[in-house]
């Protein structure tokens, strides 16, 4: 249970910075009176203030270095597409290096997770998971929907879209570089709505690889990894 005092101080928590000085207010006032009831109420405090930290800090296991290497797997990808004769061979080339580009980058973010001490699916981890998710879905059910109706020549468009909408709202609760790498996506994305049929591919390439490449750069040089 909290004191009075302490509401004071956890109700001015609204950032990493105001949760220090107000885990230092509690601890000076833990000092002054009985010292062993103190101590056992700033310790709750303290624990308050900690969840309320982390809530209002950044998710910052995004690794820049997954980021490197999945745009590499889909600059790989687009040499490979644009080598298939048929659109269902295109179609599984992108799918499959966007399963294998998934994996890197969760597998790079588990291990810079475990490295800065962050948990993946709690607080800001679990917020970006939240809002990165429901986008890429529609993106599974369009890609279904349009390959059916005949038309994949807006597969490209979506897909970037789509990608980026879900980058931008995940990248709320990360790095700002990561909300910008989004905005950057939505707007390839919606010149490849049109743009001709026969550029697709490579704007597929210049986003899920060219961007991949130059945003995980910056980000691994600027957040460690």
């Amino acid at each position: 249970m909290l004191t009075d005092a302490p509401r004071v101080y956890v109700a001015r928590v609204t950032s990493p910075r105001s949760a220090r000085r107000a885990a230092l207010q509690v601890i000076e006032g833990g000092q002054r009176g009985n010292p062993a009831a103190q101590r056992v109420r700033a310790l709750d405090n303290l624990q308050f203030i900690r969840d309320t930290m982390e809530r209002a800090g950044s998710f910052t296991a995004i690794s820049g270095l997954g980021m490197v290497a999945a745009g590499v797997v889909a600059v790989i990808v687009s040499l490979v597409a644009a080598g298939r004769p048929t659109t269902a061979g295109w179609v599984a080339a992108w799918i499959s290096g966007g399963l294998v580009s998934t994996v890197v980058l969760l597998g790079a973010m588990i291990q810079k997770a475990h490295g800065v001490g962050a948990q993946l699916l709690s607080g800001p981890g679990r917020k970006l998971a939240l809002c990165f998710t429901p986008p890429m879905l529609v993106a599974v059910l369009l890609t279904a929907a349009l390959y059916r109706a005949g038309l994949p020549s807006a597969l490209p468009g979506v897909w970037l879209l789509l990608y980026g909408t879900a980058v931008i709202a995940g990248g709320t609760f990360s790095v700002p570089t990561v909300p910008v790498m989004g905005t950057c996506f939505v707007v390839l994305g919606a010149a490849a709505l049109y743009a001709p049929a026969a550029w697709g591919n490579w704007m597929l390439a210049l986003g899920f690889g060219g961007l991949h490449l130059a945003f995980g750069a910056a980000i691994a040089w600027r957040h460690g990894g």
